[in-house]
């Protein structure tokens, strides 16, 4: 299960409410890249594909991507506004190792 906070909800919502194309949720997904292996990739999206795991938290709606579902079970995604930069922070109990920016893990 991937669990957003109170802070993440509200970008995502944010996000959705200011977007084209009406997207109706957040697509998440682990591709093979960054410093530590693995990166995230989120994306705004409008459809659910075959072998997706839907989660809906707080009238968000998650679209887990099959491949990607045993590398980001237990997944927390907060969102951080900080002075220099903003942005969603993960923490992932999957990961043996991650990159000092966070977006990337092995």
């Amino acid at each position: 299960m991937i669990s957003l906070t109170d802070n993440a909800v509200s970008a995502v919502k944010n996000a959705l409410s200011q977007a084209s194309g009406a997207p109706t949720g957040l697509r998440i997904m682990v591709e093979a890249g960054g410093c530590a292996g693995f990166k995230y990739m989120i994306l705004l999206e409008s459809t659910q594909r075959r072998g997706d795991l839907v989660i809906e938290q707080d009238g968000v709606r998650l679209f887990v991507e099959g491949r990607s579902q045993s590398l980001v079970s237990g997944l927390r995604i907060d969102f951080v506004t900080a002075l220099n930069n903003s942005g969603f922070v993960f923490e992932n109990p999957n990961a043996a190792s991650k990159c000092a920016c966070g977006k990337s893990f092995g």
